[in-house]
């Protein structure tokens, strides 16, 4: 039995499936991210939300059972270090299962390109990017994180929202259809922003009032030079960027589509597969590797 975790900031994506028959379990769970949350905290996202659905036609897990290969991908898994952070609140609740600790872009370049060399991205709460060779990854410019870096990701495009919100920068009818539909104040924003703990899951949820109004020119401005910013700083470090297709996974990429890639044609650039998610493709990947 292979288990694979798919882990942003925001959310953990789990499917179990049998090579020999291909039926899969899945459930999901908060996302982790060991830059965030140390050994106990992960366990404790896992003892309090990790419960499979067994598919129809079979596979019913246990629940912590052996034998299980386990690769975990996941947002903020970088180094050794934080790593054996995750190993260790994962080996402790799936006993006696195989892990396999690696960061979220490599299952995105796994799921997208799969044993093909390209341009991986995620465009998610959070971004990033590499080339991968078609088994590893080769080149990655760091992401910098929401405050630093991050164009182009839910969280930059919701601050870059939040802020021209509060500043008076947007028009006086949106500013009340805002505070019409949320139950915040600027106090509250704020509370939110520097004291609360995931800021970025905080900032990024306003990207659904960004979808719902991007018939609105300064909205849909705002994210188009939120990608452009993204291929400027990151994809354009790329030599091979010239003459690969840009691949995308994550919901800011999928869901802003058409905005991504008319980014994409002003930047010089042709986008290949724009995917919600990368698990499909990491259990295809998993699936031709288990043969």
């Amino acid at each position: 039995m292979i288990l694979i975790a798919d882990s942003g900031s925001t959310k953990t994506s789990w499917s179990l499936f049998d090579p020999e028959n291909g039926t899969t379990a899945k459930c999901q769970t908060s996302g982790i991210n060991p830059m965030y949350q140390d050994e106990k905290s992960i366990y404790h996202v896992l003892e309090k939300e990790f419960t499979l659905t067994p598919h129809p036609d079979g596979v019913v897990p246990p629940r912590r059972g052996g034998g299980i290969k386990l690769y975990f991908y996941g947002a903020g898994c970088i180094n050794k270090g934080v790593n054996e952070t995750v190993q260790k609140a994962l080996a402790a609740f799936f006993k006696g299962s195989v892990i396999s600790v690696g960061t979220d872009l490599l299952g995105a370049a796994r799921s997208l390109c799969q044993n093909h060399e390209g341009i991986a991205c995620i465009l998610g709460t959070g971004s990033n990017s590499c080339y991968y060779d078609g088994k590893e990854i080769v080149r990655n410019i760091s992401p910098l994180g929401y405050m630093l870096g991050d164009e182009g990701s839910g969280a930059v495009i919701g601050r870059k929202f939040i802020a021209d919100l509060l500043k008076n920068q947007l028009p006086d009818a949106m500013h009340k259809r805002f505070f019409e539909k949320y139950d915040l104040t600027p106090h509250a924003i704020m509370d939110n922003v520097y004291k609360k703990p995931f800021p970025n899951r905080f900032l990024a949820q306003f990207t659904l009032f960004i979808h719902d109004n991007l018939n609105e020119p300064v909205l849909r401005n705002l994210v188009k030079s939120s990608f452009i910013e993204f291929f400027r700083r990151n994809v354009g470090q790329y030599p091979e960027a010239s003459r690969l297709p840009i691949q995308f996974t994550g919901g800011i990429a999928f869901y802003f589509k058409e905005v991504l890639e008319e980014a994409a044609g002003e930047s010089g650039y042709i986008t290949g597969h724009i995917n919600p998610a990368p698990m499909e493709g990491l259990i295809t990947y998993h699936m031709n590797k288990s043969i």
